[in-house]
């Protein structure tokens, strides 16, 4: 007589650091919770290859939120496409054995080695604005979960200066309709609850709203928690990273370099655009970290002085410095930001030289992840660009937090991915 299978809800929550535990009693949702130790960096999008890899970023390659395309002179922030991440995933041989497994709101997941798939994608109106919609596999996937749930994914609930609870409200609802699938429902299931994020990094993480939504955390993984076990998946949480309080103001390194004489600039129409094929420097910011990509070689020494000097960065490394961080993706520099200290996409100084897209939600095309979309700005449905209001900041390394259903789980390595081999060697 064969063993049953083993069964696994992996949930991975945003912004869950240790530090917003009580160390004496680290527990939510009845589950006991241990410190993980910090990624470098702490991001969401290397945080999750690292999982799905038992690798760092030094081997898999997502080494940010997005990937500087070094051929096409372009950064592209939060695409999703599964070949990004190199190497096997650890869940390869569990499905050579027969194993399925699912992906629910994991980013880089469109194209993924699994039989069951979420993303959001929304489709860009050519006229202006978008088509809210998800990706799913199989194809009717999303619109049989939004039978269940009973509406559509909001994903102005997901991002931007609306982005709340309600976004994983929907996504613990999915979770619990999946689960209920006789038809599609995995093996191994992934999830992910975004909303911790959002007032950590709105406020900062000794806020009160920041503990508020601490607090509607343990709800969300009491809820998945109690469904999971009455279905007889063993349950596996885990943050990817810690955020800190900011404490000073934010850093703006493509300023220097424009005003260096680095970073090439294209007006158009009395607006600055950055022109990367001329640059000699330029740095993809990505909260408390900097990939800084030196396209003149013998400017990586004058780039280095220059942004070791900003009030604010904690010390720039050449790649080789960093192994965690070591791949060709990553900048020829590494700038690091002090404890309570981020980074700022912006090379302008006088706001009638801000490009089109600083006032709007742009994910994608902005060359550096923009805190500031999570507040509104002066004028209905613009952004803010004011970098004074942000209150919390992440990726340069305080330790998360992890806990599992199965007191029996002890991983050797208890970092991101010490937790995912240990649950490799589960699955097999």
């Amino acid at each position: 007589m064969t063993a049953s299978r083993p069964k696994w809800l992996i949930i991975q929550c945003a912004a869950l650091g240790w530090n917003l535990f009580d160390p004496d009693a680290p527990e939510l949702a009845g589950l006991a919770f241990s410190p993980l130790a910090p990624l470098q960096p702490g991001l969401t999008c290397p945080a999750q290859a690292s999982f799905r890899t038992a690798k760092p970023p030094a081997d898999h390659g997502m080494i940010a939120n997005g990937l500087y395309h070094r051929k096409l002179r372009r950064p592209l922030f939060w695409e999703q496409a599964a070949t990004q991440v190199d190497g096997p995933r650890i869940w390869d041989d569990f499905r050579n054995q027969g194993g399925t497994v699912g992906m629910l709101f994991w980013q880089q997941s469109l194209g993924e080695n699994v039989d069951l798939f979420l993303s959001p994608r929304p489709i860009h109106k050519h006229s202006g604005g978008m088509i809210q919609h998800c990706a799913s596999r199989p194809d009717d996937l999303y619109q049989r979960i939004c039978d269940k749930v009973g509406k559509e994914f909001n994903l102005m609930h997901y991002w931007g200066p609306l982005a709340s609870h309600k976004s994983s409200e929907w996504i613990v609802s999915a979770t619990r309709a999946v689960l209920d699938m006789e038809d599609l429902c995995p093996d191994l299931l992934f999830t992910y609850l975004p909303h911790l994020d959002y007032d950590t990094q709105r406020h900062g993480p000794s806020h009160a709203k920041a503990k508020k939504a601490f607090e509607k955390t343990g709800e969300y993984l009491n809820t998945l928690r109690q469904t999971a076990e009455a279905k007889g998946y063993k349950v596996l949480v885990w943050g990817d990273y810690a955020m800190h309080d900011v404490s000073g103001p934010a850093i703006f390194p493509n300023r220097q370099l424009r005003e260096s004489g680095l970073l090439g600039i294209q007006q158009v129409k009395h607006m600055a655009y950055p022109d990367l094929f001329s640059a000699k420097s330029f740095a993809m910011v990505d909260h408390e970290i900097a990939h800084v990509y030196v396209n003149a070689p013998d400017e990586i020494g004058k780039t280095q002085h220059i942004l070791q000097e900003l009030e604010g960065v904690k010390e720039v490394f050449r790649r080789s410095e960093m192994p965690e961080l070591n791949h060709p993706n990553a900048g020829e520099l590494i700038a690091v930001a002090e404890p309570g200290r981020w980074f700022a996409y912006p090379w302008w100084t006088d706001a009638k030289e801000a490009p089109d897209f600083a006032t709007h939600v742009d994910i994608h095309n902005k060359p550096g992840f923009d805190a500031c979309e999570l507040f509104f700005g002066r004028f209905p449905w613009q952004v803010s660009q004011n970098t004074s209001k942000v209150g919390g900041c992440h990726g340069a390394g305080d330790p998360s937090a992890w806990a599992c259903s199965d007191p029996d789980f002890q991983p050797e390595n208890p970092g991101i991915p010490g937790l995912a081999s240990h649950l490799k060697s589960l699955l097999t």
